[in-house]
C-alpha cells in the first residue's frame, strides 16, 4: 500500500519551474499579436451621406504576416464582408458583429441615431473585440481575406479567396 502512495506522489509533484528573470519579464514577448480599433471619423460623402470608419492599427511579429506594423481605415460593412468571407470559407467558428443597430437610422431621432459619439464608440468597442477574436485564431491567421483586411489600404472584393502559405 506504501509504494502506491509514493507513486501518486511522485506524480502529482510539481514539475520544476525556472524562476523567471528580469531579462524574461521584460524580453519581447515570443509571439504577439495586437490589433486597436482606434480613430473613429465620421465622413459625409455626396449626396449628404454620412458613414463613420475606424483606423485598424495592428503590430505583431507573428511569421504568417509579411507586413509586422500596418494601419488602415475600415467602416462597418468592411468589417461584415470579412465576416462573410470567412463563414463562407475557413472552418472557424466566427464570433458575432456588434449589432446593425437599425433602430438608430429611424428618423425624428432625439440623438444623432448612427452618428452619436455613444454610439460610436460602442461600436469601436466590439468591432475591436471581434477583430482581435477572429485574428488571434490559428485557422483565421492564414486565410487571405484576413491579411487584406489588416493591411490592404483598399480591400479587393473580387480576390481569389485561399490560404496564405509562409516561404
Amino acid at each position: 500500500m506504501m509504494a502506491e502512495s509514493d507513486n501518486t506522489a511522485d506524480a502529482t509533484r510539481r514539475l520544476n519551474v525556472k524562476k523567471q528573470t528580469l531579462d524574461d519579464a521584460y524580453a519581447i514577448p515570443a509571439n504577439f499579436l495586437e490589433i486597436d480599433v482606434v480613430n473613429p471619423m465620421t465622413t459625409i460623402a455626396a449626396g449628404k451621406k454620412r458613414y463613420t470608419d475606424y483606423e485598424v492599427r495592428m503590430r505583431t511579429n507573428l511569421p504568417v504576416f509579411k507586413v509586422k506594423e500596418s494601419s488602415v481605415r475600415r467602416r462597418y460593412s468592411d468589417f461584415e464582408w470579412l465576416r462573410n468571407e470567412l463563414e463562407r470559407d475557413s472552418k472557424i467558428v466566427v464570433p458575432p458583429l456588434p449589432g446593425k443597430a437599425w433602430k438608430r437610422q429611424m428618423p425624428f431621432r432625439g440623438d444623432d441615431g448612427l452618428f452619436d459619439e455613444n454610439f460610436i464608440e460602442e461600436r469601436r468597442k466590439g468591432l475591436e473585440q471581434f477583430i482581435n477574436k477572429i485574428a488571434g485564431h490559428p485557422l483565421a491567421q492564414n486565410e487571405r481575406c484576413l491579411h487584406m483586411f489588416l493591411q490592404e489600404p483598399a480591400i479587393d472584393k473580387n480576390y481569389v479567396p485561399g490560404k496564405i502559405r509562409n516561404t
